[in-house]
């Protein structure tokens, strides 16, 4: 599977940057988006922790994964997606394997 959600997989940001520690994820950045931003696809393995707000994904068989506070996505290299802001936004923290 090119996408894989994980329900409620951090509680706050600490708790995910440990994730990311442990996983020998370097440099987790913060960003934040929009109400409706859209984003789309990358080359490399991005994981993803939403801080706060929502965000829904879109593959390219048009499964939806609906993401908020808490949650995990997990997005291998070339998965074809796209990506919008929740109406009140989201705030992630995100980082590459």
């Amino acid at each position: 599977m090119s996408i894989r959600l994980t329900p409620e997989a951090a509680s706050d940001e600490e708790i995910a940057k440990g994730l990311f520690a442990a996983e020998n994820c370097p440099h987790p950045r913060r960003w934040n988006g929009g109400a409706g931003e859209e984003y789309h696809g990358h080359g490399y393995h991005k994981i993803l922790f939403v801080l706060s707000g929502s965000i829904t994904f879109e593959d390219e068989e048009r499964r939806t994964y609906h993401l908020k506070a808490g949650d995990r996505l997990d997005i291998e290299p070339g998965a074809a997606h796209t990506a919008t802001a929740g109406p009140d936004g989201v705030e992630c923290l995100e980082s590459y394997r």
